[in-house]
């Protein structure tokens, strides 16, 4: 039995991959703990670890000096908490899966000489996985190429990126059926934060369609608290039958029942379309600084599993105009979603999880360090 720490930002598109190993380290009769920031009551609070370890961190970005300074105030403080923690628990390896959360307990793993694993979800490396590489000894990877992977020179292992058991257990499932008369689902998701755009675009662009096509779907929006009543009555006034929620836990389900998805195209998002082999519209989120969305977007579209619009060129019309064209014409839809399942890496938490054991067995930690 070893013990694994595993490290992350605490939203979905983090925590989703690290639940999956956890998951799978504790099948294998491992113990696992989780270090992460106090976003995790929103998007992990059944994270499967022995213990939750809320370690103080921060973003740095600005030019604000004072700012500046605070940031790195409070990494210094996560840096020293997790060294404790660490310390204590002596684990035999840490597993990062990037966000700015990761960075002070990543750290001080390696100032205890604890062996470490980084592990990059999307297309393009994170700023704070680019920032630790020098401290891993191992680069897991969800893409075969990987903006920035190459620049490190550290050990490249493509593992794909884990999905949760409650994805797994709706992997396999066959694409619904879909004819010219019956009903047609469709998912619209936002990633764990929401989009607001989708909430402006997506019933703007369904009040478009044609009635016919109109009273045939069964739609199932993600929007944000605050955006739920003004979607709600866009639907309404169009008279189409939606249901809508600002966090959907049954997502996999869902997206295992649709016959189309429209989303962001975060990693999370494009890994599960994938391993369930749904086709999908994605609309990157505009102004990320490394378009790491636009990079896992065109993934899917290059492999014919979807289809990707830019936000700044997207309007209802447009939108309307591709769904009535897809629903028209049913086998486009059956072909994406053969090309996406073909994309999936179902087996990805596996190969994590055969990772982590080789390097803890590896292995040795330094006890004595100081911070």
């Amino acid at each position: 039995m070893k013990t694994f720490v595993l490290m992350a930002g605490g939203t979905g598109g983090h925590l989703f991959p690290a639940m999956a190993l956890a998951q799978e380290l504790i099948r294998r009769g491992h113990v696992v703990e989780l270090m992460t920031d106090h976003r995790v009551d929103s998007y992990g609070g059944d994270f499967p670890a022995r213990r939750v370890h809320i370690i103080p961190s921060a973003t740095p970005s600005g030019t604000n000096p004072i700012n500046f300074a605070g940031a790195g105030f409070k990494i210094a403080r996560g840096i020293v908490t997790a060294f404790g923690i660490l310390r204590a628990l002596r684990p035999d390896a840490v597993i990062g899966f990037g966000g700015y959360p990761t960075f002070p307990p990543f750290i001080a793993a390696r100032l205890l000489s604890i062996p470490g694993i980084l592990h990059e979800q999307n297309a393009v490396m994170g700023r704070a996985n680019r920032a630790l590489a020098r401290f891993a000894d191992v680069l897991a990877l969800s893409f075969a190429q990987t903006r920035y992977a190459d620049d490190q020179g550290l050990e490249k292992r493509l593992t794909g990126n884990p999905v949760r058991d409650r994805v797994r257990l709706v992997i396999g499932k066959p694409y619904p059926a879909l004819d010219d008369k019956g009903a047609i689902r469709l998912v619209v998701t936002g990633g764990s934060q929401g989009a607001r755009a989708l909430s402006d675009i997506v019933p703007a662009a369904i009040a478009l369609l044609p009635e016919e096509l109109r009273q045939r779907l069964r739609i199932l929006q993600q929007a944000r608290p605050e955006d739920i009543d003004r979607v709600a009555e866009s639907y309404r006034q169009s008279r189409t039958n939606v249901e809508l929620a600002s966090f959907i836990a049954d997502l996999p389900e869902r997206i295992a029942d649709a016959h189309l998805v429209i989303g962001r195209a975060g990693a999370s998002t494009v890994n599960e379309l994938c391993v369930i082999g749904r086709p999908a519209i994605l609309i990157p989120l505009p102004g990320a600084l490394d378009s790491d969305q636009k990079y896992n977007a065109r993934f899917l579209e290059q492999g014919g599993g979807g289809w990707v619009e830019e936000q700044a060129t997207l309007s209802p019309q447009s939108l309307a105009t591709r769904l009535t064209q897809l629903f028209a014409d049913p086998t486009q839809l059956v072909r994406a979603a053969a090309a996406a399942h073909a994309l999936g890496q179902p087996h990805a938490v596996e190969k994590l999880a055969d990772l982590a054991e080789s390097l803890a067995g590896k292995g040795t930690t330094g006890m004595d360090a100081t911070p």
